[in-house]
């Protein structure tokens, strides 16, 4: 008999176009606006519900009428691309973000890590901020206490565990999070694609910590972009697109319906302003796309190289700019990461050592043929000013399908294994 211990019932979130994100406040600010929200929510809520004639254009619905429960001990996968309202169901189901309407019965202590920095203060060192966690889920002093050392011994970051947060690197904040997250002995755990900014070691504790929080009976929300983590972790999954549920299934049904969904691309992924593209004050993103023998396809040849080409202005004059890419497989997995830097490039980029004016430019990679194997594949788009500053920062921003067309030969009639399949030497001699 199942025991479901989150109920989520018509959940609706809807947000409007161009409201401003506030920054940090102080440890003071944040317990005085703690005092205030009762009725600071109040109004909120009420405000939310009243639109001017036309408004309703300035609105985009992150989630709509979703519904799903889950039962005790179980691993679910929220799948779904970039803008499909993963995170914002992941914030609901925190409490960080109030739902625009519907609800959500959760039983149990819920820990989560949703994106960096979320649920600590950055003015307090990570020992403050591990017992304010602790303190926050229900736990008393002496089981926070029980618990600290093997926190801090998992995370890494003892060395630093007296130093105020906002000295940290978000790398050393994920570190952080996820072990208070996952060793605070929380009855449901969410977690977001977040991990990604771990390192591979760290991602790899960070799974088998999962999997030993799941194998205790406790329940599970990840959210990734990863399909082999969610394969080996989940056992259901469920797929968001456009804020709505599309597929509530197993987690090797669902994974195999999101990799569908690349087939509906056209090779192209564009922005008609800088206003409403990916980006900041300083670079926004403007297209990213496939282009094969001189034409923007989702489809190429695996024989054929093909041409990746990414446009976007550049808001900020007098900087450098950087480009990188990375190409996944269906499963997530990184099959190679490349930029216009003069050491990983066949032909220098004369653009790495020029800072730029403002303007509209384009940058493109060129892929061999014969390199990858058929199947579907997603490409990321990083835009940088200098090696370790990320202005834009995109997960599979585009899919693209490799096609088997029986030009590399037909002797071998099977699915070929491996993520790469290029042309070798090869050569047979009579040794005797």
């Amino acid at each position: 008999m199942s025991n479901p211990v989150v109920k989520v019932n018509n959940l609706s979130k809807r947000y409007r176009i161009g409201a401003a994100e506030k920054g940090y406040k102080t440890f003071r600010e944040t317990i005085m606006e703690g005092i205030s929200a009762p009725v600071r929510n109040f109004g909120r809520l009420r405000s939310l519900t009243k639109f001017k004639d036309g408004q309703e254009e300035d609105v985009i619905w992150a989630l709509k009428d979703v519904s799903f429960e889950i039962d005790e001990g179980e691993v679910l996968g929220i799948i779904g691309r970039n803008g499909a309202g993963k995170t914002t169901l992941l914030k609901v189901l925190s409490r960080i973000t109030e739902p625009t309407s519907g609800f959500a019965e959760i039983q149990g202590r819920v820990s989560s890590l949703l994106e960096v920095g979320t649920g600590f203060h950055p003015e307090l060192t990570g020992r403050e901020n591990i017992f304010l966690n602790g303190a926050i889920l229900g736990m008393r002093k002496k089981e926070i206490e029980r618990k600290f050392d093997e926190i801090v011994d998992f995370s890494g970051v003892k060395k630093f565990i007296d130093t105020p947060l906002k000295r940290y690197s978000s790398g050393m904040q994920v570190r952080l999070a996820f072990s208070v997250a996952a060793h605070l002995e929380p009855d449901i755990l969410l977690v977001d694609e977040v991990l990604a900014v771990g390192d591979a070691e760290f991602q790899k504790k960070c799974l088998g910590k999962m999997e030993e929080v799941a194998k205790e009976g406790r329940t599970v929300l990840f959210v990734s972009h990863n399909m082999l983590s969610l394969q080996n972790l989940c056992t259901r999954g469920i797929l968001l697109e456009s804020g709505q549920i599309s597929m509530d299934d197993s987690i090797t049904n669902t994974i195999g319906k999101y990799l569908d969904l690349g087939r509906e691309r056209s090779g192209e992924v564009c922005w008609a302003s800088p206003e409403v593209a990916p980006g900041n004050e300083r670079v926004r993103l403007k297209a990213v796309r496939v282009v094969s023998e001189d034409v923007v396809t989702a489809e190429v040849d695996i024989s054929k190289e093909f041409r990746i080409e990414v446009d976007y202005w550049n808001l900020e004059a007098d900087d450098r700019r950087f480009v990188s890419l990375f190409l996944h497989d269906s499963m997530g997995v990184c099959l190679l990461h490349s930029a216009n830097f003069p050491s990983v490039s066949l032909v220098p980029d004369p653009w790495y050592t020029r800072p730029y004016p403002r303007g509209l430019f384009r940058t493109s990679c060129t892929i061999p043929g014969a390199l990858l194997n058929d199947g579907p594949h997603s490409i990321s788009v990083y835009i940088h000013a200098t090696v370790n500053d990320n202005i834009i920062a995109t997960r599979d921003i585009l899919v693209f399908y490799v096609r088997d067309t029986g030009m590399m030969g037909k002797e071998y009639t099977d699915k070929w294994v491996g993520a790469m399949r290029p042309r070798l030497g090869w050569e047979t001699n009579q040794l005797d």
